[in-house]
């Protein structure tokens, strides 16, 4: 994994040359937006707090058409059973009824954890294009401990994938179709979000596993945030954004897909941790798949 690791981290850092600093402070770029309590933003950090009486969330301040986006997180640890960490991207929502919101998301599924046993926590990952989402993938966190240290989270969007990476590996692409009538997100600027909430009523085990809130508070620990990103600054902005030869660093040749030792690593892990994949539930969609699953993601 080291080597895709230092590859994958090889072409952002040629991307941020290409187009300036890539380094912000959650203090500069984040602003908390519920539980004000219970959220803690300092220069080099933050801390959500999920308690009984409310969890917490944050949110970027800028706009942006396609970005790569990186914070590293410190899951809550010990038994973290129906808490659930988000991390993700999303434009604006008008109203549930009239639902046309693009989101790329992680969530972080918490579980009953002992000392020794095999309780994992669940990454969660999907996208949302126009409102609809249901694109599920779902990962055992086994491959290492996201409680005991910090990791690397990344969202790369371009005009050609989206790339959710776990230090530096990529573990699910979503590739762009668009010219082959799939929705891909393209158009609306999204923000950056996270949070941490109580979610037993599905989050664990279907539910069957509740909050045990003698363990709280449960807290989300965040480290050094970065963001290389197209700016959203006004309508022009989208046709900027999707301009080749504006933004070429991300219309490049070399950033349409994985490279070889990319994609090994990227297979190896969903070989052995991928545990739920939407393009694979037959009983679910009753063989009518979503169109984007006969097609190659990467």
């Amino acid at each position: 994994m080291a080597t895709a690791r230092v590859l994958f981290l090889a072409v952002i850092s040629l991307i941020a040359l290409q187009h300036g600093p890539v380094n912000a402070t959650f203090a500069s770029r984040m602003k908390c937006t519920w539980g004000y309590d219970n959220c803690q933003i300092g220069d080099d950090g933050v801390k959500l707090i999920l308690n009984k009486w409310s969890g917490a969330a944050i949110q970027g301040f800028g706009d942006f058409i396609y970005g790569y986006i990186d914070m590293r997180i410190k899951l809550v640890p010990g038994n973290s059973a129906a808490v659930v960490t988000t991390y993700y991207t999303s434009s604006e929502w008008t109203s549930k009824e009239s639902d046309t919101h693009d989101e790329i998301d992680f969530e972080f599924l918490g579980n009953l954890t002992t000392d020794g046993g095999d309780l994992y926590y669940t990454l969660h990952t999907n996208i949302f294009v126009n409102g609809v989402g249901n694109r599920e993938e779902q990962f055992r966190m086994s491959w290492y401990n996201p409680t005991s240290d910090y990791h690397n989270y990344t969202i790369f969007w371009n005009p050609y994938m989206v790339v959710w990476s776990v230090d530096g590996n990529a573990i699910r692409v979503f590739r762009n179709y668009e010219d082959q009538g799939i929705p891909f997100p393209k158009y609306k600027p999204q923000k950056v979000y996270s949070s941490i909430w109580n979610a037993d009523d599905w989050a664990c085990q279907g539910g069957a596993v509740k909050t045990n809130w003698t363990h709280m508070p449960f807290i989300a620990n965040y480290l050094n945030y970065v963001e290389n990103v197209c700016p959203y600054t006004g309508p022009n902005s989208v046709q900027l954004c999707n301009d080749p030869k504006s933004n070429w660093w991300y219309f490049n040749d070399q950033y349409k897909q994985l490279t070889a030792d990319q994609l090994k690593t990227m297979n190896d892990i969903r070989s052995k941790y991928l545990v739920y994949n939407y393009c694979t539930d037959t009983k679910r969609f009753n063989g009518n798949f979503p169109p984007e699953c006969s097609k190659p993601q990467y």
